[in-house]
This record gives C-alpha cells, structure tokens and sequence, in this order.
C-alpha cells in the first residue's frame, strides 16, 4: 500500500448521496465538500470517526469491510470482539448462548480485545516514566490519534507509543494457539470493528508496519448473522474462552475505562466534538496539570461506536452487569512467560505529526495567506450556510486562497454581482450546477430533501 495515500474504510455512494450538507456540518476536521451534487470526503483531513455515516439521512455512506467467507482460509479461525459487542445483545441471551452462535458461524476460537488489558495499562504506566510530556494521551481510539496527527501535531509527542488493544489481543490468541500445537500460517485473526476508524487502523496502522489481524468485520453485520443463529438455550460450556476476562477488561472501552485504571490525575472525554474543544484548550496552555487523558470520538467510547446496532446507554448498562459477575483484573492468574512474550510487542513505533492544515510550508507565504483569508471573510456574509458547498464561510475562505474555489461561489455575493452586472445570469446558474448538479432546482415533488429526507 502507498504510505502517501490515507485508507479510509469510510465510502460515499454517489448513487444515494443528493448533497444534503448534514455529513458536511457534522464533519469534526472539515474534510467534506459537496460538488456536483454529491458528498466528496478530503482523505487528507479525514479522521474516520464516522460522524458523517451517523448524520447521513440518505444511508450514502457505508464502511468497507473483509467476505466473512474469507475465515476458511484458515485452519484456526479466531473471531477477536471488543466486549460492547456481547452488550449490544438483549439480556434473554446469555454470553455462552452468543459465543455458541459464533462457534456455529464457523469460528474455532474466540477471544473478546480487553482480556489482556492489564498487560497493556502497566506497559502505558511504563511509558510515564520514558516520557516527559503531560498529559499523557491514550492511543486507544485511532480517530482521535488522528486528529492528533493532522490537526493538533504539536501533541503528537504527547500519545503513548503502545499499539491499539486489538493487536495485543491478537498477539495474546496466536500465543495462546501455538501452545496448542497450532502453526502460526494456520491461524487467522478476524476483528470485529465497531467502528470505521478501527477498520482504517487495521488496513493502514498509523504505528506500526502493518496489523496483524488477518481481516476486519462489521459488528453490524456480525450481530445480524449471529441472531439467525443464536441457540434457544445453551448446550455446550464456553467458559474456557473468557478465561482471562476481568471486571476492568469489560468496562475498558468505555468512557473512565482507562483513566480509571491509571489513577494519578487523570481525564476522560468523550465525544469528538468535545474531545475538539478541549485539545483546542490544551494546545494553547489552557488545560489545569493532568498526567493522562482518555479521549473517546464515540458518545459513551465504543457503546456508541457507529457499528453497534443497540442504544449506547442501554449497552452501557449491560456491560456494567456483566463486569459485576467478574473477578477483578489482580485475581485473573496469566502464565508470566506469555505475558512477558505478548508485553515486548506492546510498543509502537513514532507517530509522526502531519500538518494537514497548514496554509503553506514557507513560514511567510502561510502568513500571507492567512491575511488572505481575514480579508475574504471580511466580504463574505458570515452566515455559514453552506450554500457554496463548504461547511462555513472560513472554509470556504480557505478553499479561495488554495485555489480550490472562487468567489462567486457564495450565492450570496454572486446576487450581488449579479445586480451589479459582474456576472451574467448563466454563468451565475452554471456556477451552482457545479456545485449541485444539474436538474437540482428543478420542480419535483419526490426528490430528497426537506420533508422528503426520509424517504
């Protein structure tokens, strides 16, 4: 894969897709544009917090992920889950009842992420000592270590350098298997996503080579197949798969999963959005002394991941009963030669800034430009309407001084260049049809749009 080229497992079916602007105000990085009438992702600024796919109205946008046929490659078929996937589930189904239906599906192993997590909190407490930077920020949620890199840079330094819990759990289940006599080429580590960031960080790591998870599955997708088969009532002991599963494992995903875990002076924040407002805070020194911060894009961590197909809150609860049944992480007994083998892969390598938003990379040219954009928007109307096919008037500003767009793409100005003549009127229409497309402003009382949005 080319390292200059982002993966995204975000996709825009232009077939669906009427440019309705939701995803493109929602979007936390501004990475979205509508032209021609459809929704067109910047995979620069692209972070894969999925915020677009949640506002979308018209089901334009979907996520990318592995054939689940692709499983009998292998001889050993592992299915790796985060826990939130068992509290999607309804309480008349019992875990043992979940797990059987996984077996049923196809699967010769399973192993839920957080069984391990201990591991990875010591090697994060670890780190402290290396790194001086505070806070400390987790490297857990691969959207935000991407809006880290892309648009706050400066803090960069400041993520722990361990990689995602998926692939120490992944690391854990081969060790596990070849002490079963299985071969290493035999096994294949399946991830169940929640999320379209964790898919992009499975295909395209930002710290590390590459993953070694085998394939990715939409947990969407996954609770669909495993509610055809779910078994009336159980008939087998699955235990042994959940083993090394603690009270702290469950609940790690969620918001103080983490921060819990490391005491000291510690933060959780969830919600990109308000992860946004506080790292804009941080970087400009505004934040009281922390040693570690939590920061989640999902509302709630990864109850409200976008591939879940149960309210968060409720998911939430459910995880907190089944944590209740649990022994805590310091009773859960692992063989000290496995957990010291999976704790050396632990590390990651450096995440690397990537100054995605700045202007130019001539010092004085990115002032020039800026000064550029303070005098447009002092001709642009400031109402952010998104009428230009930009998320707000600073945006499109921006768009202006990279070349990107012109000023008559406001409607507005172009009404007023209109009256003073500046334009003629089918320029003016045919500078919006190439931002709506064409036919859009035609009558048509079926199309999308307004009251029609859910249909």
């Amino acid at each position: 894969m080319n390292n200059n080229k982002k993966y995204h497992a975000l996709k825009v079916d232009t077939q669906k897709c009427f440019g309705c602007t939701h995803c493109m105000k929602i979007c936390p990085t501004e990475a979205i544009r509508i032209v021609n009438g459809v929704a067109v992702i910047d995979n620069q600024r692209c972070v894969d917090c999925g915020n677009c796919l949640r506002a979308c109205p018209a089901d334009a946008f979907y996520v990318e992920q592995d054939d689940l046929s692709k499983i009998n490659n292998y001889k050993h078929r592992v299915v790796l889950f985060p826990s939130v996937f068992i509290g999607q589930f309804s309480e008349i189904y019992s875990e043992g009842q979940i797990y059987e239906a996984l077996l049923e599906l196809g699967f010769t192993h399973i192993f839920e992420v957080e069984q391990p997590a201990g591991w990875l909190m010591e090697s994060i407490k670890d780190f402290s000592g290396e790194n001086t930077h505070r806070p400390l920020i987790s490297s857990f949620c691969p959207a935000i270590v991407r809006l880290i890199q892309c648009k706050y840079p400066s803090l960069t330094a400041h993520i722990v350098r361990r990689k995602a819990p998926h692939d120490l759990a992944a690391h854990f289940a081969i060790e596990q298997l070849k002490k079963e006599g299985a071969k290493e080429d035999e096994i294949g580590i399946f991830y169940v996503s929640p999320c379209s960031a964790k898919m992009a960080a499975v295909n395209q790591p930002v710290a590390e080579k590459e993953s070694i998870v085998t394939g990715v599955i939409n947990m969407k997708d996954l609770y669909n197949r495993i509610m055809k088969l779910i078994p009336t009532k159980e008939k087998m002991d699955t235990s042994g798969f959940r083993r090394y599963l603690s009270r702290e494992g469950i609940l790690w995903s969620l918001p103080r999963g983490e921060s819990a875990w490391y005491r000291k002076k510690s933060m959780a924040i969830d919600g990109i959005h308000n992860v946004v407002k506080f790292l804009e805070r941080l970087e400009n020194d505004e934040v009281p002394e922390i040693d570690f911060l939590e920061l989640k894009s999902c509302s709630e961590g990864c109850a409200g991941g976008i591939l879940l197909t149960g309210n968060r809150f409720l998911t939430v609860e459910r995880l907190q009963k089944r944590a209740a049944r649990y022994p805590k992480a310091a009773q859960v007994e692992v063989e000290n030669a496995a957990k010291e083998l999976v704790k050396k892969k632990l590390v990651a390598d450096e995440i690397k800034p990537e100054h995605i938003f700045v202007l130019d990379q001539n010092r004085s040219k990115a002032i020039e430009k800026l000064q550029k954009i303070n005098d447009i928007l002092c001709q642009l109307p400031g109402l952010d309407c998104g009428g230009c096919g930009a998320p707000n008037c600073h945006a499109l500003a921006e768009d202006m001084v990279k070349g990107k767009a012109k000023m008559t793409d406001c409607v507005f100005l172009q009404n007023k260049y209109l009256k003073e003549q500046k334009v003629k009127p089918e320029k003016a229409y045919k500078n919006l049809e190439k931002i709506w497309g064409k036919q859009r402003f035609e009558a048509d009382c079926n199309k999308k749009g307004g009251r029609n949005e859910g249909f």
